[in-house]
């Protein structure tokens, strides 16, 4: 297996991010998120979304992908939290998929660290993310990395039915 290259995501990277983040919704909220909800998700529109948002970039927000052997493998994203109550070094990780083919492999992993220390090196005090509350595996990989959360939570609405969120964060320090 050949070694990952983590880079800045281009236009050409949106249609297999799209695909990455279609099919980890599927994989990973199975019995989370109404079923009805995960089999409507379109990789189509959701790649029109991505070159959107990329189209639109304001440069505040970092979108980064996991490269091996030519075929990006995940994605991560970062940008400025969205709710307002937080102090202006603090920075949100709005989302990181693995192609669930390749989830364990580390290439998540990879891309939280690179999102890490992009957020580190631009002075970033703490990041914030929002997941699941009953997306156990997601949040045992948030605590391995070092987030925690802080009490704070907030309904996600998917079909008609309110799925709990949970906020996490993490003191970004260089010491």
């Amino acid at each position: 297996m050949s070694a990952l290259r983590i880079r800045e995501m281009t236009l050409d990277d949106c249609p297999r991010v799209a695909e990455i983040r279609v099919r980890g919704w599927q994989s990973a909220y199975k019995g989370l998120i109404p079923r009805s909800y995960l089999d409507a998700l379109s990789v189509t529109e959701d790649a029109a979304r991505r070159r959107g948002h990329l189209e639109r970039g304001d440069d505040s927000v970092v979108n980064l992908v996991a490269e091996r052997d030519g075929t990006v493998a995940g994605w991560v994203c970062h940008g400025p939290y969205r709710d307002g109550e937080v102090g202006p070094a603090d920075i949100e990780l709005y989302a990181i998929y693995v192609h669930p083919d390749l989830v364990g492999q580390g290439v998540g992993q990879a891309l939280l660290r690179a999102s890490v220390a992009r957020c580190v090196a631009a002075g970033r005090e703490r990041m914030l993310l929002w997941v699941l509350r009953g997306n156990t595996p997601a949040r045992r990989f948030y605590e391995r990395a070092g987030f925690d959360a802080d009490g704070a939570e907030e309904p996600f609405e998917a079909a008609g039915v309110e799925v709990p969120e949970v906020r996490y964060a993490r003191v970004l320090t260089t010491a």
